[in-house]
């Protein structure tokens, strides 16, 4: 074999391999790990959204982007670009079924408006669960629908009634006010229900999030490779041996982690052909308020790929050195990327989860809904990793040697998309659910 005298030997995850001069460039183990035990730290809270944890979560961040040299999104003053967020909870509810009040222990309410009042005249939408029917499969549905939907459920199914009504129990969050869906649900043992009066008010909290976002500009200004993965975890549990932070270190420390190390790795490397974007997204586990805002701040047509980093803590079942790839079907994101690290030893591969529709249950979907070539890049077992949304979700419970070497494979696997040497197809949007 011919060694060009411009090649380099050089360490990758603990494998030595071949690679062009760029590569003299490496990701740093220490600092992977540095990023990610301070991100997966107690005082981070779990990172929930609205708390004090995740707004120190946020300032690392921004004081990582600041110490890279990153710039700043056009019309932003810093690193955050904050949005507001409206709680919704009710306050006051009268449920009237053929002119019989419904006792309070008999009915739920998750109102999206400030107030509501149904009668059987309006257009609601109304769902029957009868004494046979599955409730799961007909409430589950409506409950993430844009429609105001009452569901009657017959009093035979009274536990699961009381198990959906203490989910919805929680606050509803929108975007603006007035744009949400309300959901009402009512154990009944009426045969038929002719007439309705239902009336709730509302009260309605005004509160702060906001993703992280830099940019190192390239040659071509509006073409943008964007970095992207989630900050925000689901906070506080119930304890499991005294432990009640769900530290949320694979998900998705370990994806924000990979953006900040990516951000380095890139800037090190001189300006870039594509303008090259890191966003570290807000809400995700709440509802992907932060890419979904996001998405409305830029022009989804000048983003040429999005890399949506989640959960690359852990070797993929596939063995070591490979991940996987969300939606691999929908554009040639997928098969770029395997080309850019062939002869290496990393390799990306489809999703091996069809059945759980990964590809919408993350940040990229929001992108994709837009024709932007939107995938998410793991590697875990989802389907036996023991410490998934898990108080044990740890850096203890991580392989780092395999994430910083996975991270390396998506610097290697960017290279001629950052560089403008391939184009991914745009995904076609009317097929994105």
């Amino acid at each position: 074999m011919n060694i060009a005298a411009s090649s380099l030997l050089v360490v990758w995850g603990g494998l030595t391999v071949l690679a062009g001069p760029s590569s003299a460039q490496e990701i740093d183990r220490s600092e992977v790990e540095r990023i990610i035990t301070t991100l997966s730290a107690d005082d981070m809270e779990g990172r929930r959204v609205f708390s004090p944890g995740i707004e120190r979560a946020a300032r690392f961040i921004q004081e990582e982007f600041a110490a890279i040299e990153l710039e700043t999104l056009d019309g932003l003053d810093g690193y955050a670009q904050p949005f507001k967020m409206y709680s919704f909870a009710a306050a006051s509810s009268r449920v009237v079924l053929n002119g019989r009040a419904v006792p309070s222990d008999r009915y739920g309410v998750r109102v999206a408006q400030e107030a509501i009042h149904w009668t059987e005249k309006d257009d609601i939408n109304l769902v029957r669960v009868g004494k046979d029917d599955d409730v799961m499969q007909l409430v589950l549905p409506v409950t993430n629908s844009d429609l105001n939907t009452l569901v009657l459920v017959h009093e035979s199914h009274r536990s699961a009634f009381d198990r959906i009504k203490t989910f919805m129990s929680r606050p509803v969050n929108t975007m603006e006010v007035g744009t949400g869906a309300s959901f009402v649900l009512v154990l009944t043992g009426e045969s038929d229900v002719d007439s309705y009066e239902i009336v709730v008010t509302a009260t309605v909290t005004e509160r702060d999030l906001g993703n992280v976002v830099g940019v190192i500009p390239g040659r071509r200004r509006d073409e943008i490779v964007l970095f992207s993965a989630h900050y925000d975890h689901i906070g506080i549990r119930p304890p499991v041996n005294g432990d009640s932070i769900a530290n949320g270190a694979n998900d998705d420390a370990s994806g924000t982690t990979a953006v900040i190390s990516l951000a380095k790795y890139f800037k090190a490397m001189g300006r870039p052909e594509r303008t090259l974007m890191f966003v570290a997204f807000t809400g995700e586990e709440s509802g992907g308020y932060g890419s979904r805002y996001f998405s409305q701040q830029v022009d989804p047509d000048d983003i040429v790929a999005m890399f949506n980093i989640e959960m690359i803590g852990k070797p993929a079942r596939e063995g070591p050195n490979t991940a996987w790839i969300t939606g691999f079907e929908r554009s040639s994101f997928g098969r770029i990327l395997q080309e850019a690290v062939d002869g290496t030893p990393y390799s990306f591969y489809p999703d091996p989860y069809p059945d759980r529709n990964l590809f919408y249950r993350s940040d990229n979907a929001t992108l994709a809904r837009l024709g932007v070539p939107a995938h998410s890049i793991s590697t875990t077992p989802i389907d036996v990793d023991p410490d998934y949304h898990r108080v044990t979700d740890e850096v203890a419970t991580l392989d780092l040697d395999h994430m910083t070497a996975t991270i390396e494979a998506l610097a290697k696997g960017a290279a001629t998309i950052v560089s403008g040497a391939a184009t991914p197809t745009r995904v076609d949007a009317s097929q994105v659910n």
